[in-house]
This record gives structure tokens, C-alpha cells and sequence, in this order.
């Protein structure tokens, strides 16, 4: 509690078809002048999409967030169009027509085709860049000028989301090269308001989406999820709802003992990565395991005696991941347990604040680092990357000398990501950007059947989507 309002305390520091040329999209494109949206304090990513009348959406987040969007584009004079690749998809979503494409992964880029031609689309909206179906989007709208704008959870949390052109996290446009971005002068933003997301809600989109999806088989009989689903994977997120609840117990005096100020700059934070992270999977190591591993071994034979590393697991792959074997396996081949340990959760602001320096392969909680004056090493591609900012020489140097952040730096970077990136809403709570627009009614010229509207066949799965929702919601509170 002391640690939280501590942390509270703490202020920042800191003509149907438009003429647009694809390069657009180019690093430091955004750096041009751009008129704000009325009535919303918009980043210039949104305002870039603003400017396209014809929008097709491929798949999004699970839950209602591209339903809101396609009514905040719709209201700012945009026809728009969803794709709808599952029942999940079409569970959440009524804002507009919708289409489903039912077959075959190799039929994908024939159908994607004929539909960017029939709607005249000059942008794609998708969520998840990664997502085998969306690579090929991505590569055949390069190929015929379309523009692609992609969603991600935020860069800076929580109360955003990321949109960005062209790509996210190592396919940003963002610049990361120095003198561009001392030379930023970006406005500090407002502080944003509050998106009321939870994890609970999280868990119930999540189970939902899973009933709706196995429920729409017959209406999708082709179709694969890039992730698990089904029963089994729900028994494994309450598994992790009580591994969560669990930790919070048997956790409790390592926290203490790192809260303790005598622990105070004596050691390393390591961030563990949902394993299942298109940034991990497409990362030099093979797997978050053998991250670990190369950092484990590095500490053992470069870090000063008396220090200690903290691996912090995401609380997202709690449900599938648990390495309190491997971590204490390795600890003793290689001399140093006592000194490795290991936490499933944590607060991770107080974490940072006692934290000697931070190891990470890219995750975003490097930006919470540097915003706590905690230097950060990347052995990744990110999009925050810049010399300067974050270290990326030798890791063996990095534990006796981490260096220190430069605050003046940091703070004009944060400052140009939230202007260029973040959009003020969240996947699972509510979206402030989009709710304050004030934009005419689209007119909206397609006939088509609002495909996503909700179907007779999701009804009899909704009730067993209640009980079990209710059941992991329960597990997952805390």
C-alpha cells in the first residue's frame, strides 16, 4: 500500500478515392503539420486515417473496440467495411456492413483482392500485424498502394492503445535516430482520462469470443486461430487465475524483501514475455526460455558479487507458462542461487523505482523503466531502440556499468510517441478519443447485410458463455 500511493504521488516529468501517396507512410512522415480532429485530442496516426473516405477492417481485438472505431470513422464522413473470420468476429460487431470470408487460407489473397477493388479501399485497419492471414494483407496492400494502419496494446500504459502506419513495435516508423529526436520538439499531451479497463473484462471478451467462435464453425468451417482455444484453454487461464492468487501468498516476503531499501540499486529486472509473442517468436532466440537462459548466464559470470536478478512473469502467460523449475535449475549450474529469483507478480512501478537496471528482448515495459530513471539494455528489434535512450552494447558491460537515463531525452520521446501513437481508449474499457468526436453521419452507400449482426446460432452458446465466464472472471479477480 505504501509502495502505491508513493507511485500515486509521483507527477510525470515530463474524391472517393484520395490522392495519398503511399510514401506517407515513411519514417518522420508524421512530423508534417496536420490539423487536429474537432472536439478530441487525437494522435496524427488517427488523423492520417481521418483522411481515407473508404476503410475496409480485417480482424480486431477481441471484444467491441472495432465496433466503436467503425462508428467513429463512419461519423467522420468514412465508408466502411468489416471482415468477419470467425463467429467470435461477428459476435461483437453490428457498426456496419460486414462480409465473412469462409474460405481457405490460400483463396485469401484472390478474395482480399477482389474486395479492395469492388469497395475502392485506399486503407486496411487490422489488429495484429503478425497474424498469418494479416501478413499477407499487409504484403498485397503494399503491393497495390493501400495503406495499413495496425492496432496494438499501448506502447505507454495504461489508458492507450497504439495505431500506427505501416507497421508496429520493430516495424515502426517511429524515429530512432538521435539528432531527429533531440531536435523533436513534440507538445506535451493531457493527461488521459481514465479507460476503466479490467482484467476481468478482458476475461470475459475472452471467453465469449472463444464460445461464439466454436459456435460458428458451420458458418466458418476453414478457419484457424493463430492462438489455442477451446475448453482446455479456458481450464488453463483459471489455472492461472489461482496461480495469480496463489503467488500473492507465497510471494509475499520476496516482495517485501525487495521493497526493502537496503535491496535499493542491488539488482537487475528482467521482464518476461507472453511466450506466444510474435515479437519473441520472430526474435533471434528461439523461445523466452532460451532468453532467459542467456541472460541467467551472463549474470553468473559478469555481475558484481552482492547483485541479484528478478525475472517478473507477464501476467498474461501466467494461464500457460510457469518457470520456477528452469529458473531454479539454472541458478544452481551456474553457482549463483540464491541470488536469481523469481516473481509471478508484482508491482511493477516499485519494482523499477529499487531496480539497478533492466534487461529486457523488447517489451514495452522498458518506457516504465525509463520513465523511472532505471537504464534499460534490449537484446531486440523495438521500435524505442535508439542509441541514447536505451543500451544495446554487450550485456557482460551492462551489469557493472548500466549508465544512467537521459531524463530531457525521455521525456521529449514519450511525448512524441503519445503525439504520433497513442490513442487514448483501451481494447477492454472505454475509448475517450473516439466518444469525444463530433463528426456528420457517414452516408453510406452499400446494401449489403450487416453480416456481424448478432446470429440465431450464437444464442444457445451465450448461457454457457455466461457460466463460464462468470467462473474464470471469478478466478482471474484479485
Amino acid at each position: 500500500m505504501r509502495a502505491q500511493e508513493r507511485d500515486a504521488k509521483r507527477q510525470p516529468r515530463f474524391a472517393n478515392r484520395i490522392a495519398r501517396p503511399v510514401e506517407d507512410c515513411a519514417p518522420h512522415a508524421l512530423f508534417a503539420p496536420l490539423a487536429p480532429a474537432p472536439g478530441a485530442v487525437l494522435p496524427r496516426s488517427m488523423q492520417a486515417l481521418h483522411a481515407h473516405r473508404r476503410v475496409l477492417m480485417l480482424q480486431g481485438p477481441m471484444g467491441p473496440f472495432f465496433g466503436h472505431l467503425a462508428r467513429h470513422l463512419r461519423r467522420h464522413g468514412a465508408q466502411v467495411r468489416k471482415v468477419h473470420f470467425n463467429g467470435g468476429d461477428e459476435c461483437f460487431f453490428d457498426a456496419c456492413p460486414a462480409l465473412r470470408f469462409t474460405g481457405r487460407a490460400d483463396d485469401w489473397p484472390d478474395w482480399l483482392t477482389q474486395q479492395l477493388h469492388a469497395s475502392e479501399a485506399t486503407a486496411i485497419v487490422l489488429f495484429g500485424q503478425m497474424r498469418p492471414l494479416h501478413r499477407v494483407a499487409c504484403d498485397l496492400a503494399g503491393a497495390l498502394g493501400v495503406d495499413v494502419f495496425v492496432f496494438e496494446e499501448g506502447y505507454l500504459r495504461p489508458h492507450y492503445v497504439t495505431l500506427e502506419c505501416g507497421g508496429v513495435n520493430a516495424r515502426s516508423s517511429l524515429p530512432r535516430d538521435l539528432p531527429t529526436l533531440r531536435a523533436a520538439r513534440p507538445p506535451r499531451p493531457p493527461r488521459p482520462q481514465d479507460t476503466r479497463a479490467r482484467f476481468a473484462r478482458r476475461a470475459w471478451h475472452a471467453t465469449v469470443y472463444a464460445v461464439a467462435t466454436h459456435l460458428g464453425r458451420g458458418q466458418y468451417p476453414h478457419y484457424r486461430h493463430h492462438r489455442p482455444m477451446g475448453g482446455l484453454e479456458a481450464a488453463r487461464w483459471m489455472r492461472g487465475g489461482l496461480r495469480k492468487l496463489l503467488s500473492r501468498v507465497t510471494e509475499r516476503r520476496l516482495r517485501a524483501r525487495l521493497d526493502n531499501p537496503a535491496m535499493h540499486g542491488r539488482y537487475y529486472l528482467v521482464p518476461v514475455q507472453v511466450h506466444s509473442d510474435s515479437q519473441v517468436l520472430h526474435s533471434r532466440f528461439d523461445s523466452i526460455e532460451c532468453f532467459m537462459g542467456v541472460v541467467l548466464h551472463s549474470f553468473a559470470e559478469h555481475a558484481p558479487a552482492g547483485t541479484h536478478l528478478v525475472f517478473k512473469h507477464h501476467p498474461m502467460d501466467l494461464s500457460h507458462r510457469d518457470h520456477t523449475r528452469l529458473l531454479a535449475r539454472l541458478a544452481v549450474e551456474h553457482g549463483v542461487e540464491g541470488r536469481v529469483h523469481y516473481l509471478h507478480d508484482g508491482h511493477l512501478p516499485t519494482l523499477l523505482q529499487h531496480a539497478r537496471g533492466m534487461v529486457t528482448l523488447n517489451s514495452t515495459t522498458a518506457l516504465q523503466a525509463l520513465h523511472h530513471r532505471c537504464p534499460v539494455l534490449t537484446l531486440g528489434e523495438s521500435f524505442y531502440t535508439v542509441e541514447g535512450l536505451v543500451r544495446r552494447d554487450a550485456l557482460h558491460e551492462f551489469w557493472a556499468a548500466p549508465g544512467e537515463v537521459d531524463a530531457l531525452l525521455f521525456a521529449r520521446y514519450r511525448n512524441l510517441v503519445i503525439h504520433e501513437t497513442q490513442l487514448n481508449a483501451s481494447f477492454h474499457g472505454s475509448c475517450p478519443a473516439l466518444a469525444a468526436d463530433a463528426g456528420p453521419d457517414a452516408a453510406n452507400d452499400d446494401h449489403l447485410p450487416y453480416a456481424g449482426q448478432r446470429k440465431a446460432w450464437l444464442a444457445p452458446g451465450l448461457a454457457a458463455a455466461a457460466l463460464a465466464g462468470c467462473m474464470l472472471t471469478l478466478s482471474l479477480l484479485v
